[in-house]
């Protein structure tokens, strides 16, 4: 038998005049996206099973006597395909204009309008004008529970709510009932979506307005949304998410596919966790002097002094409290600004616990973990201790009452008294709010949340992520890891970091664990730490 070149393992076919090459077990619908086709579908997710329901995906197969469902149609050796074929084509039309004969026409208040597959097929090939004359049929909307909405009329029976409660949740809540015209998705007679711990994911894989979210109706218009990818704060899980922002404010999170961490999808807890990256009443410029003493002072000047107070320190003891909420680069700056000005004494971080995990059956490793932040095993690599109860209080009794010096990065003081760091010679806080236990700083330096800045955590699993800004900073704050930076380049006289990835190199160097991975390697979905070492 010749050699063709190909491997036992791959196919080759013709998808609209042009010749593909995939591995065996791909489905048509995946084989034309190789080639930049879109096929329509609605019942099909990457993320659940294929019924082949909503047959909009037909396509034509030479040979075959009757059009195809691409989502479950595999690819083979030889097949010509055709996509827009005139049949095809017709097809589409018709089930458009089916899919049109009851769906209400209200684009306009639809949460969905701008992100709706149905509205993007019928504005590429559906009829310009419906031809039915019959009054249209009236669900109305119905509470789901939970965050979940839904309204029966905009539904067009994908299922894929149903399959996802059933296939990944196992957690069957939700069910067709009634036939044909009349069929509608519902809950089990009382047994609504209250509870259930990933039901906000049937929202994100609606392809309609059929189902939308409480939390975001009518909050805002998808065009308007800015998306910038990020890793939820949630858990230490390290879920994949995008940012969407508008107005300079997280208007809502939504999952981001990483198959080696979060699949398709995302807890409700962490979906819900976002108004503190709102929060007003921010530190927007650095401060200098304790307690009644205070005043504003700009950057310039505020380092300035403080870099002369760290020069004659004079190796005194340093005693540092940092964030879980924080990036890998800033708590290494601070524990390399401690090590710079004195000898560590504690180097520690609080972090809030739930007493449970809460995994999701059809995604096993996807787990709402008992850490509630994002960077504790960071912190732990790095260095820092964890302290204190399971809801992040007590622990820092050592530090309060340090009479040497205390570094403090994070808005970890709310639950201190106010004689907090009295007695410190040198008492730092860098922050996003003020605090009374913070009245004793001699310098207050306003720092961004995660969502203002560039930077990495590490998961619970080893793997560093990136996260990217998605909002400008208030006032005069800046990222951590530049104010650090700063001060520690200053100190060794080796200059100032000037982005993440400059700051990623400098911790990579200090930190074996994080020896020979690079800021580009890291990339868009992440890498394990042990991949750095292979």
């Amino acid at each position: 038998m010749p050699d063709n070149g190909r491997k036992a393992d791959t196919v080759t076919l013709t998808i609209d005049g042009r010749e593909v090459t995939v591995p065996k077990g791909t489905s048509l619908l995946h084989a034309a996206e190789g080639l930049g086709v879109e096929v329509p579908h609605y019942c099909y997710h990457p993320g659940l099973s294929a019924p082949a329901q909503c047959r909009i995906c037909l396509v034509e197969v030479e040979g075959a006597p009757k059009l195809q469902p691409s989502c479950v149609t595999m690819a083979e050796d030889g097949q010509v395909v055709h996509t827009e074929s005139p049949s095809a084509v017709r097809m589409r039309k018709g089930v458009l204009e089916f899919y049109l004969v009851n769906h209400p026409l209200d684009c306009p208040i639809c949460d969905m309008s701008g992100e709706c597959m149905l509205q993007d097929y019928v504005f590429e090939e559906g009829r310009e004008k419906g031809r039915s004359r019959e009054p249209k049929r009236v669900f109305g909307r119905d509470d789901f529970g939970g965050d979940v909405l839904f309204y029966g009329d905009r539904c067009v029976m994908c299922t894929r709510c149903v399959r996802f409660m059933d296939e990944v949740a196992r957690d069957p809540r939700l069910t067709v009932v009634e036939r044909g015209s009349r069929a509608v998705i519902d809950t089990f007679f009382e047994h609504g979506l209250e509870g259930a711990s990933y039901a906000g994911n049937i929202v994100d894989i609606c392809p309609v307005g059929a189902l939308v979210s409480k939390d975001f109706l009518h909050k805002a218009r998808a065009w308007d949304l800015d998306h910038t990818e990020s890793i939820c704060p949630g858990c230490s899980q390290g879920c994949n998410i995008e940012l969407h922002t508008r107005d300079n404010l997280v208007q809502r999170l939504k999952p981001r596919e990483n198959q080696e961490v979060n699949g398709h999808w995302m807890c409700d807890y962490g979906r819900a966790n976002y108004e503190w990256m709102n929060h007003p009443g921010r530190l927007e410029e650095p401060e200098v002097g304790r307690g009644n003493d205070r005043r504003p002072a700009d950057w310039q000047e505020a380092l300035a002094s403080l870099f002369q107070r760290l020069s004659d320190a004079g190796g005194a003891g340093v005693r540092i409290v940092g964030s879980p909420l924080a990036s890998n680069e800033a708590l290494a700056g601070l524990a390399a600004l401690g090590g710079e000005v004195g000898s560590i004494e504690a180097c520690v971080f609080r972090s809030p616990r739930a007493p449970d995990e809460d995994p999701l059956p059809g995604f096993p490793t996807l787990v709402r973990r008992r850490d509630l932040a994002p960077n504790v095993d960071g912190a732990g690599i790095l260095g820092f201790e964890r302290v204190g109860g399971d809801d992040a209080a007590g622990g820092l009794r050592e530090v309060a009452g340090h009479d040497g010096i205390i570094l403090v990065l994070g808005d970890e003081l709310r639950d201190q008294s106010e004689d907090f760091g009295a007695a410190a010679s040198l008492f730092v806080y860098l922050g996003t709010a003020d605090s009374p236990a913070a009245r004793n700083a001699d310098f207050v330096l306003p720092v961004t949340t995660f969502a203002e800045e560039e930077g990495s955590f590490v998961n619970v699993l080893g793997r560093v992520q990136r996260f990217r800004q998605g909002l400008q900073a208030p006032g005069y704050a800046r990222p951590a890891w530049l104010v650090l930076g700063a001060l520690v380049g200053a100190l060794r006289g080796d200059g100032t970091p000037a982005s993440a990835a400059d700051a990623f190199e400098r911790m990579a160097e200090a930190h074996a664990a994080f020896a020979g991975l690079t800021w580009e390697a890291i990339g868009t979905s992440g890498t394990r730490l042990e991949a750095a070492h292979a």
